[in-house]
């Protein structure tokens, strides 16, 4: 069987593939010429990731086309409907990349509480001759233990989140409309674990008693607009790692302009890959370009996990 990367595959993942039998190619083809690729080398599996689309128009123009993988979460960029109802086997990855989406939210607000972003760009500018004031200017960090994270959404990567900020001392409360059962595993390095649960809130009542909102939902309809953020408690943190349009961004940068946030972290943009400028500008904005699961243990679980699902169907 062919298989079609197109947006590569970690190579712990074509091992997999390999050893039993088949063929990945990891070309990159451009979209516009990827149903005749398809159709040429008799692929019969494609792997996307965010890059690559699968709409109808090209799940028509590949009859042999039997499988569609999405490495990641969100498949918003497959119409997964359609192909299902076409009777393609469509699926994606869920739980592989939830720890480093949970660690780049961390990485995100240490880095926020310290002033980070600011202070690697001022050092190599003024560090040598305003040392002293700058050591000034970034004087009020402010500890992660003992404040309150609240999580929007207590899938798989809010309960990630909920056990590092658990483990770091941090009060966890959430919202999750969806989810019954708000308990959660935290598991030590030397085996032990420990069991406990998120306090469950309405979306207002949560977004008013956190210092840190984190954001881990599906889709991309809008959840926090203005009404939202003004509710949040003054002075909080908000991390988007879920996707661009859950979080109004005009919304947000008037929250921060008018200092009722004291900064926010987004990986995630209503415009990608062209983020709005006066977003990328933002003094009180932490980015990054969309790299939650941009890790190589990450990219390895996927790619074993892509791999494992293939060969069931196979």
């Amino acid at each position: 069987m062919k298989i079609l990367a197109n947006d590569g595959m970690a190579q712990a993942g074509i091992d997999v593939l390999e050893r039993a039998g088949h063929t990945v190619l990891t070309t990159k083809v451009a979209q516009e010429h990827l149903a005749n690729y398809i159709q040429e080398q008799g692929i019969e599996v494609l792997l996307v990731r965010s890059a690559t689309t699968a709409r109808q128009e090209l799940i028509d123009a590949c009859p042999g086309l039997r499988m569609i993988g999405r490495g990641g979460v969100g498949m918003d960029n497959i119409d997964v409907d359609y192909a299902r109802a076409q009777g393609r086997f469509v699926f994606n990855t869920p739980a592989a990349s939830s720890e480093s989406v949970a660690e780049l939210v961390f990485a995100h607000l240490g880095g926020m509480l310290r002033f980070l972003p600011d202070a690697n760009r001022m050092m190599p500018l003024e560090g040598e001759t305003r040392f002293n004031d700058l050591k000034k200017a970034y004087a009020k960090g402010q500890e992660l233990r003992g404040k309150t994270i609240g999580i929007l959404g207590f899938g798989r990567i809010g309960r990630a989140v909920a056990r590092m900020a658990y483990g770091l001392g941090m009060k966890v409360i959430a919202h999750d409309p969806h989810v019954a059962d708000s308990s959660f595993d935290v598991v030590f390095a030397d085996g032990q674990k420990l069991t406990t649960r998120a306090s469950m809130h309405p979306l207002n009542e949560m977004l008013s008693q956190s210092d840190i909102v984190t954001v881990h939902i599906g889709g991309k309809a809008e959840v926090l607009g203005a009404a939202e953020l003004a509710s949040m408690k003054p002075g909080a943190f908000l991390v988007n790692a879920a996707r661009g349009g859950v979080v109004n961004e005009v919304a947000l940068l008037d929250a921060l302009n008018d200092g009722h946030l004291a900064g926010a972290a987004l990986d995630v943009f209503v415009n990608e890959p062209t983020p709005a400028m006066q977003v990328l500008m933002h003094e009180k904005l932490s980015l990054s370009p969309h790299i939650g699961a941009a890790t190589e243990e990450a990219q390895d679980r996927i790619g074993i996990e892509l791999a494992e699902q293939i060969l069931a169907q196979a």
